[in-house]
């Protein structure tokens, strides 16, 4: 069961814990300081960027020539000048086109050069047009701080805004002490502005809030200021007016970011801790983990354990994410890069894991809660055979995606395969096209279903959203209103009513301006009952379902008719039905492909047609005894569309 959660106006004075971080100021923008080992002399100028209406950003990357790291002396930059921020919005309110204008802006990459939304590297992420995980790139930025001209290291973590990959946000922000919050002028607060709002809130990060695409002919953010008070009792005064797309406004965001968010709390004299964020496997170098020093420093060539495992490692790389792989031979106290320790399986790299120095005793940090997973789906191999070659895929694709679970499992019909767990239906599908396209596996996947409890004993637009709900068997909490143009309403419903299509159906029935955000609300007793789906009178466990009891007849019926258009007709006649226990609820027949025995017969007795007819059918009496049933991957792939 799941509920709708809204900000509360409770954490109010909480907020004011860390309003004293907010500060306004303006300043002048160009690369990094860069020294080699021997001296800290600058080897780079700085350019001036002119601001308009149409601004333009600096075209000389600050990477120059440094290809190995070793002319950026990470010395420099000691706690007070390190700045760890996160972007956090809401689907499609322009957090990836703010981190591309925020790179070119620090020169970090070249305007034109390379790719739109250039921290989404994945191949789906590019297929999709959306966010699945969170990257960090190092910024270098120079700026006019407490009347002196200093550099800043600047760390910009661009994470997801769909509520499937929250816990990839929640990661983020762990190693970050400020977050800029995005808004879409024309679409105001939404859901998931909402729920990373919080998870920002409830890790005690200063927040910016940022206002971005005003160049929109529907822009109001004077409305949207509006709401940032109501809900978040944000000063309206604070936000910052930006278009990504245009540059308009963006000379005021590093400033912000220096001048509000507050330094690592680190300290540099203490023994060496570091956070592991994330990792994915290298097949040359093998697994690179993303870091974030929260104590001392760490250099090539240390040897440091992992407080979960208790496993020793040598460093043999060590650098910065700018945005490509910089090797820098050292990450000293509040910097956030990447370590190659020689870890060859996917399982020593545990995300929100301790890593210290060999032979020293140090408190373990926090680390993340365990994701809550809502879906779970079969994943078998298409040929038998490769089982194991999807096994690796699968350690493969969980070292990058932590919050995945997998466990092994056989089914009659499909031999051996998984049962996946995930944080929602668009996370599911995004992992079965990384499988594919990473790892060029070639799965069928089962129905998903969603965990429950059993005891056996001796819930103008605001209608039809209702209606939705009721349909669904939700049942309402709460309905208000945050403003004369928006209403709010919370549910508790069944997370299987809407891991499928609640959610298009939604966007469907109110134009596309309701906005949705679920989280896990317990266990609850219902009227449940296992559909079977049954071929020739067997029963066919991947097929298998958890429906409600008022729902059966019209899932099985569904069911039943999908199945009869995608398998092939045989040479006997197949039966497909959907059942309740021995009670069939649903049929459907699929008739056998007939050879016309009568051909030969011209005239004569028509005992001799009768007794053709009859061995006929006897034979094929005898086939549909013997014979067997191939269910197409596409019966599967359709079924998981329409369960």
């Amino acid at each position: 069961m799941v509920s709708l959660s809204r900000a509360s106006k409770t954490l109010k004075s909480k907020y004011a814990q860390f309003s004293h971080f907010i500060f306004i100021g303006r300043a002048n923008n160009g690369t990094a300081p860069v020294a080699n080992s021997c001296n800290s002399r600058l080897v780079s100028p700085y350019c001036q960027l002119g601001w308009g209406q149409n601004a333009f950003f600096c075209s000389h990357s600050c990477r120059h020539s440094i290809k190995d790291g070793s002319s950026i002396d990470l010395s420099q930059y000691p706690c007070d000048k390190i700045r760890n921020f996160s972007i956090i919005a809401h689907v499609d309110h322009g957090k990836s086109t703010l981190a591309d204008r925020l790179l070119e802006l620090t020169g970090t990459i070249r305007k034109g050069h390379g790719q739109p939304q250039y921290l989404d590297k994945l191949q789906v992420e590019r297929e999709r047009g959306i966010t699945v995980k969170a990257q960090t790139a190092t910024m270098f930025h120079k700026h006019n701080f407490l009347g002196s001209d200093t550099y800043f290291l600047l760390n910009l973590i661009d994470t997801p805004g769909h509520v499937d990959f929250s816990y990839e946000v929640s990661r983020s922000l762990a190693a970050c002490q400020g977050a800029l919050l995005v808004v879409d002028a024309a679409q105001g607060v939404q859901a998931q502005t909402v729920a990373n709002f919080y998870l920002a809130f409830e890790s005690n990060l200063a927040i910016i809030p940022v206002i971005n695409k005003i160049d929109q002919p529907t822009a109001d953010p004077d409305r949207v200021k509006a709401q940032l008070k109501s809900m978040f009792d944000l000063d309206p005064s604070d936000a910052l007016l930006t278009s990504a797309k245009t540059g308009q406004g963006l000379e005021k965001v590093l400033p912000a970011v220096i001048e509000r968010i507050p330094p690592p709390p680190g300290k540099s004299n203490s023994p060496l801790r570091m956070l592991l964020l994330d990792s994915y496997y290298d097949e040359y170098k093998g697994v690179i983990c993303h870091v974030a020093v929260v104590d001392g420093a760490v250099r090539k060539g240390d040897k440091i354990s992992s407080a979960a495992t208790g496993r020793s490692y040598e460093i043999s790389d060590v650098g910065i994410m700018h945005p490509e792989l910089i090797p820098t031979g050292v990450l000293l106290t509040g910097q956030v890069g990447y370590v190659v320790s020689g870890m060859r399986s996917t399982k020593e790299a545990r995300v929100g894991d301790t890593l210290h120095h060999c032979r020293s005793t140090v408190e373990p940090l926090p680390g993340f809660k365990p994701a809550k997973h809502m879906v779970f789906s079969g994943l078998y191999p298409a040929d038998g055979s490769d089982f194991e070659a999807l096994n690796h895929a699968i350690e493969r694709l969980m070292c990058n995606d932590a919050s995945v679970s997998v466990t092994k499992e056989t089914s009659s019909a499909l031999g051996m395969g998984f049962r996946c767990g995930f944080l929602g239906l668009l996370h599911m599908d995004v992992f079965h096209q990384r499988l594919e396209q990473e790892h060029e596996a070639h799965v069928i996947s089962t129905v998903p279903t969603v965990p429950y409890i059993f005891e056996y004993s001796d819930g103008r637009y605001v209608g039809s959203v209702i209606t939705l709900c009721s349909e669904r068997r939700g049942e309402q909490l709460e309905y208000s209103f945050i403003d004369s143009q928006r209403a709010f309403m919370k549910y508790r419903l069944p997370l299987r009513e809407i891991v499928v299509d609640f959610y298009n159906e939604l966007k469907s029935i109110t134009s596309g301006y309701a906005s949705f955000d679920y989280e896990d609300a317990g266990y609850q007793t219902s009227d449940l009952v296992k559909l079977d789906v049954l071929l020739n009178g067997q029963s066919v466990d991947a097929m298998a379902t958890i429906v409600h009891k008022s729902k059966a007849q019209r899932v099985g019926r569904e069911l039943v008719e999908k199945l009869k258009k995608f398998i092939d007709r045989q040479m006997f006649e197949i039966t497909i039905q959907a059942a309740i226990g021995s009670k069939v609820i649903a049929r459907e027949t699929l008739s056998a492909m007939r050879k016309n025995v009568l051909a030969k017969c011209y005239g004569g007795d028509v005992t001799r047609k009768r007794k053709l007819l009859e061995k006929q059918k006897e034979g094929k009496r005898r086939m549909k005894r013997v014979g067997s049933v191939d269910i197409p991957q596409e019966a599967f792939h359709e079924l998981l569309k329409s369960s």
